[in-house]
């Protein structure tokens, strides 16, 4: 008998075909959306380039050895940019507001593959292996006392600061004070850290009670790559992440951080090939997933020196304590195109 319920049936039968149709179309759209954004992440990179003229530091004359930030105001430069004519034509502002208009000036204008920020990069206070180096030598510290937790009397396995660490971040600490207030200087917006105790201590110390704006709070994010020449010296062999977090609980760690150092090797020292690709990497994931001009790394005297030659900035080797702004030009490009030498 051919009832409604057979009447019906070829129509049910149609939707069910069109709803598989509908599903089948939208789940290609969806694979190859996911496939091509996949492509353009993977066939994409950063170039980095420091632009000179705004920092000391920038300078071939200037002297790292001696160089000391405090007194010259971070090492800004006193110059004027082109902004100033209609920011501060009466020049009421200060060296820093000036700067902090230039660099705004810059990302508005900017292509979208352009991005303008500044790094200011700061190395941890003196540790207890920095006293143990000098009082061994370094081929000896080398050789044979890096390799081991510490002496009769001092551990330096994940080196804690000395006294003299601990007033050299306080300095530090007092000059930010002093700068924010005085000079308006931007505060850093996001701050990243080592995760050896003495870089975690040190940035703990420094941006202590500082006048924050409520929606920039210091809340650092621990960075696995942010650490130092990795391997053979126990000073770098970080300890567990549990310790860590009782230490320093308001810091963050970064997706993935495990708890024990998977990275740290007792046999292999990290070359500087190695070690520049690593920092490469730190500094690509901070370029790509974050949106602030103004950014703070507390690291060490190896990892710097990598970040630097990666930023295309001269050599300029921190002394313990010390801060090295740099104002750096992004470019990100499909790696099949080479890069270009037209500013933005």
């Amino acid at each position: 008998m051919y009832t409604r319920q057979n009447r019906l049936r070829p129509w049910t039968s149609l939707c069910k075909i069109e709803v598989f149709v509908v599903c089948l179309f939208l789940g290609t759209v969806l694979y190859f959306l996911m496939v091509f954004s996949g492509r353009e992440a993977r066939s994409s990179r950063i170039k980095y380039t420091t632009l000179t003229g705004f920092f000391l530091q920038d300078e071939p004359g200037t002297d790292p050895s001696t160089f000391d930030y405090t007194a010259v105001n971070f090492g800004l430069i006193n110059r004027t940019y082109d902004t100033d004519a209609q920011y501060d034509p009466e020049r009421k502002k200060t060296q820093w507001q000036r700067f902090d208009r230039q660099v705004s000036q810059l990302n508005l204008q900017s292509a979208d593959n352009f991005q303008y920020k500044i790094l200011y990069i700061g190395r941890h206070g003196e540790g207890v292996h920095n006293v143990a180096e000098d009082f061994y030598g370094t081929l000896a510290w080398d050789a044979y006392w890096s390799k081991l937790d510490g002496n009769d009397t001092v551990t330096w396995a994940d080196a804690h600061l000395t006294d003299k660490g601990i007033q050299q971040a306080q300095i530090a600490n007092k000059f930010w004070k002093a700068e924010i207030t005085t000079q308006k200087t931007p505060a850093p917006q996001k701050y990243y850290t080592s995760p050896l105790h003495r870089c975690l201590a040190t940035a703990n110390i420094t941006f202590s009670e500082l006048e924050l704006p409520d929606t920039q709070p210091f809340i650092p994010e621990v960075k696995e790559f942010l650490r130092e020449v990795n391997g053979v010296h126990t000073c770098d062999r970080r300890s567990n992440k549990n310790y860590l977090h009782s230490e320093f609980p308001p810091y963050v760690f970064e997706p993935g951080f495990a708890e024990n150092d998977e990275l740290w090797s007792p046999d292999v020292r990290e070359s500087d090939p190695d070690l520049d690709a690593r920092l490469k990497k730190l500094l690509d994931d901070v370029f790509t997933r974050d949106s602030s001009s103004y950014i703070s790394f507390t690291s060490h005297s190896g990892a710097i020196s990598a970040l630097l030659r990666d930023l295309g900035h001269r050599p300029f080797r921190l002394q313990t304590g010390g801060v090295i702004p740099v104002l750096v030009k992004a470019e990100t490009f499909p790696v099949s195109s080479s890069p270009t030498s037209i500013a933005a």
